[in-house]
């Protein structure tokens, strides 16, 4: 059986062998169990990582936002089968990519619309663009034409970026394929719909406040600018250089650095609090904020065969995904020793966190590095903190 000696020695010897600095936060049963900080968060400037550290989460954003729409699917705020476009009329009607006998590629209608659970388990058929540059791929192609009016904007919300997208053409029929991408953006413009507010003021009246993440948040305040770790990249021989992402700017304050859907950064030790309820079967420090039943129809794999295809990789070897979440189905096919039923996502600069419901296990993992190396990481990590579980 490992101990949090050897988690200490493990993070201190990625430290040691090229990783700028990290933190790890493991909480069981609604306590924090261990806090691990190593490292800098300014190499330069001698400036060590702590508990107040603050990381970009990227995609690890998605924690929170499908948590607080899978909260207002428990309030009968929706239905899952629901068409999107009830919500969001510029939705009503979508078109599709298909293949001709000839081999074009040609735009028809689909042949339903696209529903809400569409949207929540990435089946909605819009990858990502977050850039201008050239591409093969025709949906994206399709969908950069549909941002060339914003782009030359330059700011825009949430709301106006989903509706541009609308017109976009679909990779293929919504619900028959998972492909990563634009479906939290359409989910954060529904959040916006349902509790007619803006979805900062939804995370933070339905979660932060609550859960008092006082450090997560989408733009900055106070000394978050001072606290946010800087980013370094890592060349093939495992140099450190101090980069920047373009990314950042979206957290300063004002509506002139607004691009869509901001993501959120936070500190180790508040994200806790989040895996942390959501592992306690949706009680935090005596307050319930969401049913155990929900987490679990949260966590329930919901690909079949074509579509665990298309999600898993090395990476996501033996996870399903369900609702903005991937979770563990097959401990085997991932060499994992964690708990069937895990679930949790990444961050594109290093971030991982997991919740763990068997054990009431929540782990919360933090660098900021590019590349982000989390093959590499992440697994150790993992199997070093369920290692020292009774």
């Amino acid at each position: 059986m490992s101990t949090f000696k050897d988690l200490d020695r493990l993070l201190q010897g990625f430290t040691d062998s090229g990783l700028p600095g990290c933190t790890l936060h493991v909480t069981q049963r609604g306590k924090l169990i261990y806090e691990g900080c190593f490292g800098w968060s300014d190499i330069e400037n001698r400036v060590p990582v702590t508990e107040r550290s603050v990381f970009r989460m990227a995609s690890m954003s998605k924690l929170p936002l499908y948590t607080v729409m899978m909260m207002l699917y428990e309030r009968g705020k929706y239905l899952m089968t629901e068409p999107v476009g009830r919500y969001l009329p510029e939705w009503t009607e979508s078109k599709k990519y298909v293949r001709t006998p000839t081999g074009t590629l040609k735009a028809v209608p689909t042949d339903r619309p696209m529903l809400i659970e569409d949207v929540l388990t990435m089946k909605c058929g819009l990858p990502y663009c977050n850039f201008r540059g050239p591409t093969d791929d025709p949906t994206v192609q399709s969908m950069q034409e549909c941002m060339k009016p914003l782009w030359e904007k330059g700011c825009y919300t949430v709301r106006e970026h989903v509706a541009a997208m609308s017109k976009a053409v679909l990779a293929f029929e919504p619900g028959t394929h998972w492909l990563y991408g634009f479906s939290s953006e359409i989910t954060a413009a529904l959040i916006e719909v349902l509790c007619d507010k803006p979805i900062d003021e939804v995370f933070r009246e339905m979660l932060f406040d609550p859960l008092g993440m006082d450090d997560t948040r989408s733009r900055f305040f106070g000394d978050i600018p001072e606290r946010m770790v800087k980013l370094y990249a890592r060349d093939g021989e495992g140099k450190l250089s101090l980069t920047t992402m373009p990314f950042d700017s979206k957290h300063l304050p004002g509506p002139e650095h607004e691009e869509g859907w901001a993501r959120l950064f936070s500190t180790g030790r508040d994200f806790s609090k989040l895996m942390g309820m959501l592992a306690n079967g949706g009680e935090w420090e005596g307050r319930r904020l969401m049913g155990r039943k929900t987490i679990d129809m949260m966590r329930a794999n919901g690909l079949n065969e074509i579509q665990l295809h298309d999600f898993q990789d090395a990476y996501n070897a033996g996870y399903g995904y369900g609702y903005g979440v991937r979770t563990l189905i097959d401990k085997a096919a991932g060499d994992n020793n964690g708990s069937l039923g895990a679930f949790g996502w990444t961050g594109g600069f290093g971030t991982w966190c997991e919740a763990d419901p068997e054990d009431a296990v929540s782990i919360v993992y933090m660098h900021n590095m590019m590349p982000n190396m989390e093959q590499y990481y992440h697994p150790r990590v993992r199997n070093a903190v369920y290692g020292c579980l009774e």
